[in-house]
């Protein structure tokens, strides 16, 4: 299985993006930007490009290489943010020459976050890098946007979950549409800090298919025990 479907009909193509976004083995559904390349390389010469996305984000370097990949082709590319374009999800929306959100639709965006187990100085290291993915995509709505940086960053570290409209307003998103009353992205909405009321209602009322939490506590406790038998030889 793959977190994306593509295919094409005459000079249009359409991908969809309605799980996690990453590799295989940790982010549920998932496989890499690697076959998203390929199959995206298969679409052919089609003129323009439907991206539909309902995700709660994932792998932000998979992200970005899909946000570059549908940046860098010459179809015309318009993303359609269905239900939730969240953390690099909504990167990737900023990858269209136009954006469009559903009327009910979310976007969320925050600071870049990962994990970190070793010295002080290899923490510190990894400290370096999320700073630098975090400027990279505050660039990137900087871009897209036209806001100022400031402003930007004050809504990533806030982590900042906007409607349709206060996308639009932002810049964003360039138009508002009637919703598509597309199936809700079954996540864990709290994964996040501040995740708005309806959306933990919904992922408390949808099937639990998101099992990021626990590969996230498994691959922590697989890390640890690695460095102490690694200690102990």
């Amino acid at each position: 299985m793959t977190y994306y479907a593509m295919k094409a009909a005459g000079n249009r193509g359409e991908i969809t993006l309605y799980q996690d976004i990453g590799q295989p083995g940790f982010f549920s559904d998932a496989t890499s930007a690697e076959s998203f390349a390929k199959d995206l390389k298969a679409l052919g010469r089609v003129s323009t490009i439907d991206c539909r996305i309902n995700s709660p984000g994932g792998n932000v370097f998979e992200g970005l290489t899909i946000y570059n990949l549908l940046a860098a082709h010459p179809a015309k590319v318009i993303c359609h943010i269905d239900g939730l374009a969240a953390s690099i999800a909504s990167v990737v929306a900023m990858a269209g020459d136009e954006i469009e959100i559903a009327d009910n639709g979310m976007m969320m965006i925050h600071d870049a976050w990962g994990m970190a187990v070793g010295t002080a100085s290899e923490i510190r290291k990894t400290a370096d890098v999320l700073d630098s993915v975090t400027e990279t995509i505050a660039s990137t709505y900087v871009k897209r946007s036209g806001q100022k940086m400031d402003k930007i960053r004050a809504m990533m570290v806030a982590e900042t979950w906007l409607t349709a409209d206060e996308c639009k307003a932002a810049g964003l998103a360039d138009r508002v549409v009637d919703n598509m009353k597309v199936a809700a992205c079954a996540f864990d909405a709290k994964r996040f800090r501040n995740a708005p009321r309806r959306m933990l209602e919904q992922s408390e009322s949808a099937p639990r298919r998101d099992r990021f939490s626990a590969r996230f506590k498994q691959l922590q406790s697989d890390m640890v025990r690695h460095r102490l038998d690694a200690s102990r030889r």
